[in-house]
């Protein structure tokens, strides 16, 4: 091997220790995944430091964080190790083949419950020797795994699209409002916000999406609203509707006709939610991942655009992959 291919050799090899230890947030973390010492890490990471001249990461004792120069080559080295990573997967897509590997697919239980189960079906069918793993998160959970490349993407709704992170908007849902067949709002056709105010509310967690969108829309008109009940998961809330406990705002998502429900139209009042892929920016999907992807979109590749990183940052913590 000459001079030169020992040196871009190397050059990958640190790239790959670099990449590691940002995503890790550890020098000694990346160490433990790479099957290296955390020293042998060290070294790599400062030769590489040494041969761009310039400082990667702020060491405070066993912390590390990212430099302004550190991220810039994050975003230049991380689709190029894992491109590295996924040569020969790649090349078998680019022959059109699929070879058994692993997918692993992040999505909370509304659209594994609604979205999911025939897509799941048909790519099971067509390709049964793929390694399909479903991880049923939502909120911070999703968001971590997608960072942690644990996953390699997410389904789910999204509101605040933070700027490590592309959504892919596929599904659209309108919100409604349900109750049981006898309750006094059902002789209605059109109900207004004051209506429902008057009555109590099911809803979601707090700390889901719907409850803050629900409350938004309240105090932009001034009424007051009144919860009796704060439980998860859809079905659950419709058996509740159902039995006359209260009533609820929800997404037509979890809507199949044949509940013991009157339901009626919220959209004058209520913001459509949008069902879609979550990928982590500069994420390389691997084939079996493109081809699950093309079952939920035909067009996902062709009309796919990557929006640009905002300048502003956002609090991570608050940004939330929701199903409710």
């Amino acid at each position: 091997m000459g001079q030169h291919d020992q040196s871009s050799l190397n050059q990958l090899r640190q790239l790959r220790a670099f990449c590691e230890a940002a995503h890790l947030g550890s020098f000694s973390k990346a160490a433990k995944k790479l099957k290296l010492s955390q020293p042998s890490v060290s070294l790599q990471i400062q030769a590489l430091e040494k041969d761009l001249d310039t400082l990667l990461f702020e060491r405070c004792g066993p912390k590390i964080q990212l430099t302004p120069a550190g991220d810039l080559l994050l975003d230049m080295a991380r689709p190029l190790v894992d491109g590295i990573s996924r040569l020969a997967d790649s090349f078998s897509a680019r022959l059109g083949e699929v070879h058994a590997g692993p997918l692993d697919v992040a999505s909370g239980e509304a659209t594994l419950l609604y979205i999911l189960p025939d897509i799941i079906n048909a790519f099971s069918t067509e390709y049964p020797q793929i390694d399909l793993k479903l991880h049923n998160v939502t909120g911070q959970d999703g968001m971590a795994l997608l960072r942690a490349d644990e996953v390699d993407f997410a389904v789910g709704s999204m509101i605040d699209v933070p700027d490590d992170m592309v959504y892919h908007p596929i599904y659209e849902f309108k919100p409604s409002l349900i109750m049981c067949k006898d309750h006094p709002l059902a002789k209605k056709e059109d109900i207004t916000l004051q209506d429902i105010s008057h009555h109590g509310l099911i809803l979601p967690p707090r700390h889901l999406s719907t409850w803050s969108v629900v409350d938004t829309v309240f105090q932009r008109h001034n009424l007051d609203y009144n919860v009796v009940m704060e439980v998860g998961g859809w079905e659950v809330i419709k058996r509740y509707v159902e039995s006359g406990t209260g009533i609820s705002i929800v997404t037509s998502i979890c809507l199949r006709g044949f509940e013991n429900l009157s339901v009626r139209p919220m959209d004058a009042y209520f913001p459509t939610r949008s069902y879609g892929v979550v990928v982590r920016r500069g994420k390389f999907l691997s084939p079996q991942a493109k081809r699950f992807l093309e079952l939920m979109d035909d067009d996902f590749f062709a009309k796919q655009t990557v929006q640009p990183a905002s300048k502003k940052k956002q609090n991570r913590e608050d940004t939330l992959i929701t199903d409710l």
